[in-house]
């Protein structure tokens, strides 16, 4: 028999050509009424979840749907293929997710009939990712993706306060992660609503990306509002920086959005509401390439306070309580009717187990490596790892 690793070829390259982002949700897992964890209740998501499933790594696997599911110390996460940034990715990322959490609640559904049980996913937190790069050509003098992070803290919680949290909610963080920024927020139980935070932060973090220094004093060259008194702390969880309620001299969550009670550098008193508009008009053109139509006005309207946001709520909402049935996607909602990305079509392919024709040879996926390459299996039972990157063009014939 040929020894092994001579039938393997080189990986591919980890970074994606394309910038991407990417969104995670996680949830807490009630059954009948009392919280438990997954991992201990079901060990992995095959004890759950019928059919065949792409192992990713560990106990994840990869959904129909394109994304993985995985047991996170004590909660239930999900998350999505990478898309290529483009007008619409983060309405195409939100509709991944969602159909993610309508597939895993039907697999629930199942899992309570069979076993005469009644589970509950309740909305925990959510993770918006977008990839990290200098623009070409530039020299770095002295931008790292950890000064990037620092200055985001101080640019992105009041927009995103305004369309994704509510009145129990703690904060909002920015994450260095190698390639990728990440802002971590509590989950949202509209799909709308976090799609709009999604399209919010892949705009303004790509803007504020190719500002040519990340240092603070930015901030006031460009006008956004800081509030006085405002110091990030360290993220609780990894490396980064956390906008928690107690870093503000009052709670920005229970506050009244429309209050003009915080004191900001150089704009006078303003309210959460001011301060997030001024954000938002500052950067409304990164964040109109990247909006689909219907989510590009969503934000101007909640912001404006044509729309509610959550924090208009005396308190946090039901849908909440439980995630995939009194919160679900709406298969014929405006956002619903958006092609599919050229990213997420190859991975689709690949996590169907559909053979691809290349070079001559039938290869067929058998996993993942991590979201950039996909696995495959040749005929002489060797494997090879191509770029998504590369498979973006074979996806006509594959998808035939």
């Amino acid at each position: 028999m040929a020894d092994r690793k001579k039938l393997e070829r080189p990986s591919a390259p980890e970074q994606l050509r394309l910038a991407a982002m990417g969104l995670e949700a996680e949830w807490t897992l009630m059954v009948d009424d009392a919280q438990t964890r997954p991992e201990d209740l079901f060990g992995s998501p095959r004890d759950f979840i019928r059919g065949e499933l792409m192992h990713r790594q560990g106990t994840s696997y990869h959904l129909p749907t394109g994304g993985a599911v995985y047991f996170d110390t004590g909660v239930i996460e999900v998350a999505t293929p990478v898309f290529e940034i483009e007008r619409g990715c983060a309405a195409r990322a939100g509709r991944s997710l969602w159909e993610a959490i309508e597939f895993i609640r039907g697999e629930l559904d199942a899992w309570d009939a069979r076993h005469r049980r009644r589970t509950r996913l309740v909305g925990f937190s959510a993770h918006y990712n977008v990839s990290f790069e200098l623009p070409p050509g530039e020299p770095a003098n002295g931008r790292t993706i950890g000064k990037l992070a620092r200055l985001l803290t101080y640019i992105l919680p009041a927009p995103v306060m305004l369309l994704a949290t509510n009145r129990r909610s703690t904060g909002v963080g920015v994450r260095p992660r190698g390639d990728r920024i990440e802002i971590t927020s509590d989950f949202t139980p509209s799909p709308a609503l976090m799609i709009a935070t999604a399209t919010l932060i892949v705009g303004i973090v790509r803007e504020v990306m190719a500002w040519p220094t990340y240092a603070l004093s930015e901030l006031a060259r460009h006008g956004i509002p800081v509030i006085d008194g405002f110091q990030p702390m360290p993220h609780t969880s990894r490396k980064g920086w956390l906008a928690r309620f107690n870093c503000y001299p009052d709670n920005p969550f229970t506050c009244d959005v429309d209050a003009p009670m915080w004191r900001t550098q150089g704009h006078g008193e303003l309210s959460l509401r001011a301060i997030a508009g001024r954000t938002v008009r500052h950067f409304w053109r990164p964040i109109g390439r990247v909006a689909d139509p219907f989510t590009f006005r969503l934000i101007g309207s909640v912001v404006r306070g044509r729309r509610p946001s959550l924090l208009d709520l005396e308190d946090r909402p039901a849908e909440y309580e439980d995630v995939g049935k009194l919160c679900a996607w709406d298969a014929r909602s405006a956002t619903a009717r958006l092609d599919r990305s050229r990213y997420e079509r190859v991975v689709l392919r690949a996590v169907s187990g559909q053979q691809l024709r290349r070079n001559g040879q039938r290869l067929r996926p058998v996993g993942m490596s991590g979201w950039s390459a996909i696995v495959f299996q040749r005929e002489d039972r060797g494997r090879e790892v191509i770029a998504i990157d590369d498979l973006v063009d074979h996806l006509d014939g594959w998808e035939r």
